[in-house]
């Protein structure tokens, strides 16, 4: 029986590639496993082999398959994938397996990251980047109040401070850390009342860069990140003691 996709505006290449990736991230397809034969994803997806084949290369440009003639396409090992490629991001995070690791590894990325980057922001975010920062929080603000998505407000703000931080490397990986910051924030705002608890620590931090002052900023920054720490590990624990699969679960 051939499976269509539902992927509203995506190519079918789009669409083969979002399943099959997340086919590999889940394990249905494990590392050293050799994915089925170019016929057989063509009847299972309903498409041709030039659809098949441009989605194969994409994930091979992400480190997650190795095509070889002699022995077909390859699953590769977790250490060769682009860990901070924002789909393998999502991908991964929708797998329960997986998910106490991941947990673990990018909160460490946020506290690696996030207080520093938000001390260079006091210290060097123009006027533009202090507005965009507090139009952030204030959207924040309506979202709470049920006016606006308080997720999209949320990451808002965060990738402004990356913005503001001034530091080029930083600004390059915006997009992966967009990935994961999403990743969290559509589990911690799970929790009745996070949202509304969590506006004064949000605030705090715009303050803190607003009036740039470092040390508050680094402090407010890193308060933020291990409250939401406590709250994604209770959010976890209870959904991986329910079985149940879904965004970092």
């Amino acid at each position: 029986m051939n499976i269509r996709i539902a992927a509203p505006r995506a190519t079918f290449q789009e669409q083969v590639l979002e399943q099959i990736g997340r086919d590999i991230c889940s394990g249905r397809y494990r590392p050293g496993q050799v994915l089925p034969s170019e016929p057989e994803l063509c009847q299972r997806f309903g498409y041709s082999r030039i659809v098949i084949r441009e989605a194969i290369k994409s994930l091979a440009a992400k480190g997650m398959l190795e095509v070889s003639r002699r022995i077909g396409t390859l699953v590769l090992e977790h250490s060769r994938w682009n860990l901070f490629d924002p789909q393998i991001i999502v991908w991964r995070a929708e797998c329960a397996e997986i998910a106490s690791v991941m947990a673990r590894d990018l909160m460490e990325l946020r506290r690696i990251v996030e207080p520093a980057a938000a001390r260079l922001a006091a210290l060097r975010a123009s006027a533009d980047n202090r507005r965009a920062l507090r139009a952030a929080y204030m959207a924040m603000e309506r979202a709470v109040a049920g006016k606006g998505d308080y997720v999209e407000a949320d990451l808002a703000f965060h990738t402004t401070i990356l913005t503001a931080c001034g530091n080029q490397y930083v600004r390059q990986m915006q997009e992966a850390m967009g990935a994961i910051l999403r990743s969290i924030f559509e589990v911690v705002t799970q929790k009745p009342g996070g949202p509304m608890r969590t506006l004064p620590m949000h605030e705090a931090v715009c303050i803190a860069i607003e009036q740039a002052d470092l040390e508050a900023a680094e402090r407010a920054t890193l308060a933020l990140i291990e409250d939401a720490d406590v709250d994604w590990q209770v959010l976890l624990q209870s959904r991986l003691a329910t079985g149940r699969s879904g965004t970092l679960t």
